[in-house]
């Protein structure tokens, strides 16, 4: 199991955490259910359908068995949550550190069984359970963008999600989400925003890793990804990959049709 001990009293209450969160995993699946997990989602479906007007499309693109990625974008905290809550399988979640941490988020992070990786560094530990969770067959759920854009358009993505789906061999379905900017100003207005979410067909990167991996190769995977979920998006929401002339899909490969662009392109 991925749980690491230190003698430092700063971390050890973290690592005290993440044990108990991944033991609490190890239990519930060997039992065959996650109820606390199936209870949450359950009523983020209910929340979102009651509080949004949701739209929830492409949910035919998820393949239903095998280890996948789930590569959305990231503007504020209600986008992973829709995501997990409405995809087809259970998903394991990929958070920032700070997210168990917090007074408010930390209790659902926890209940929910997310885990944790340190952004701005090289978080090995995280690297390895979430290699842990895609060779055990499951979904990851995770942000390429590593932090929100706050509706400013996609930002700069890290290498991290290409190195992970190159590695494990890992199929990635990308997910755009817009509107969830407006949830809140329009519940506080006694409206209800409108909310998208949109699944792609899943890819895979055409890269044999023999050896060490060329990090130029990692950096273009990286981007023709990021092409790809700007293209599901709206014009506004694409930010630094807003210009779709640039994308290439020379690591892109699908296993039903190879023009990533065309059949993503957002209306």
């Amino acid at each position: 199991m991925p749980c690491t001990w230190t003698r430092r009293n700063s971390r050890w209450k973290a690592s005290w955490s993440e044990c108990l969160t991944w033991w609490r995993i190890g239990i519930a699946r060997r039992r065959g259910k996650m109820w606390t997990r199936r209870a949450l989602n359950w009523l983020l479906r209910l929340a979102f359908r009651l509080f949004t007007r949701l739209d929830v499309r492409g949910l035919e693109n998820v393949p239903l068995q095998g280890r996948q990625i789930l590569m959305f974008n990231h503007v504020n905290f209600l986008d992973a949550p829709l995501a997990a809550a409405f995809w087809p399988r259970e998903v394991e979640v990929l958070t920032k550190v700070e997210n168990l941490r917090s007074w408010l988020l930390g209790p659902f992070m926890r209940l929910y069984g997310a885990f944790p990786v340190n952004r701005g560094e090289v978080d090995r530990r995280a690297l390895t359970r979430a290699t842990w969770v895609l060779e055990s067959e499951r979904v990851l759920l995770i942000s390429p963008e590593g932090t929100r854009s706050r509706g400013r358009g996609l930002g700069k993505a890290k290498d991290g999600m290409a190195l992970l789906a190159v590695r494990t061999k890992s199929p990635i379905v990308p997910v755009a989400i817009w509107g969830q900017e407006q949830v809140i100003p329009s519940l506080l207005r006694l409206r209800r925003a409108e909310l998208h979410m949109v699944v792609g067909k899943p890819f895979r990167f055409d890269y044999e890793a023999t050896g060490k991996i060329d990090r130029e190769a990692i950096r273009q995977m990286t981007a023709e990804a990021m092409y790809i979920l700007a293209a599901m998006l709206p014009e506004r929401y694409r930010g630094v990959y807003g210009n779709l002339a640039e994308a290439t899909t020379r690591y892109i490969r699908y296993d039903t049709e190879p023009d990533a662009l065309r059949q993503h392109t957002a209306a």
